[in-house]
C-alpha cells in the first residue's frame, strides 16, 4: 500500500511539474503580420501558431545596440539547441529601406545565425513595423533627427503559442538568454 501512495504522490509531482506555467509580465496580442525573409520566403503570424516564438526588433546598420543583442539571440538559439528546446526566434528590422534580405542574411551570417529556427524579417514600410511594434509589444519605434540611426526598444518578447506576447527580458544581458531558457523548459 505504501508503495502505491508514494508512486501516486510522484506521478502528482511529475504532472504538476509539466504543468508550470510562465509569469509573466505583460499580455499583448502580436498583430497579424506577413513578411520577407533573409531567403526572401514570406513568414506569417499564422504560420507561427501553435509554436513559442522569441521576437525581438534590429537593424543592420546599427552602431550601439543591436550588435550586443543580436550576439545575445546567438547565445539564446545555442542554448536552445543544447537543450533540445524547439523554439523560433524571430528578428524585425526596423530599417526595411536598407535591411533587404540579402543584407539581412549577411547580418545573420556574421552572428552565426542557423536560419533553421531563426528568421530575420523586412519587406514592409516604416511606418507598418513602427506601429507593428507598438501595437504587438509596446515597444517604440522611431526616426533619430538628422540621423541614419533608430530608436527603439532593447527587449526580447517571449510569444506563447496563441500568438500573444507574454513576457519581456532584457535583451542586452546575456544573463537574460539563460532566464527565457529556463521559462521555456516549465512548458516544453
Amino acid at each position: 500500500m505504501k508503495v502505491w501512495k508514494y508512486s501516486f504522490i510522484l506521478l502528482l509531482l511529475i504532472i504538476t511539474a509539466c504543468g508550470q506555467k510562465i509569469e509573466g509580465n505583460m499580455s499583448e496580442e502580436v498583430q497579424a503580420f506577413n513578411f520577407t525573409t533573409q531567403d526572401q520566403n514570406q513568414l506569417s503570424n499564422e504560420d507561427l501558431k501553435g509554436e513559442w516564438w522569441v521576437a525581438n526588433t534590429i537593424f543592420t546598420s546599427c552602431e550601439t545596440v543591436c550588435p550586443p543583442m543580436t550576439r545575445n539571440m546567438s547565445i539564446l538559439q545555442d542554448k536552445l539547441e543544447k537543450e533540445e528546446l524547439d523554439v523560433q526566434l524571430v528578428s524585425f528590422s526596423i530599417d526595411p529601406e536598407t535591411d533587404t534580405p540579402s543584407k539581412l542574411k549577411e547580418y545573420g551570417d556574421k552572428f552565426g545565425a542557423d536560419y533553421s529556427n531563426w528568421t530575420f524579417l523586412t519587406g514592409y514600410d516604416f511606418q507598418t513595423i513602427k506601429e507593428f511594434s507598438i501595437k504587438s509589444f509596446k515597444s517604440l519605434v522611431d526616426e533619430l533627427p538628422d540621423s541614419d540611426q533608430y530608436m527603439h526598444g532593447t527587449s526580447f518578447f517571449l510569444v506563447n503559442p496563441e500568438g500573444e506576447a507574454i513576457k519581456k527580458y532584457k535583451g542586452t544581458s546575456e544573463e537574460e538568454m539563460q532566464k527565457i531558457v529556463e521559462d521555456l523548459k516549465k512548458v516544453k
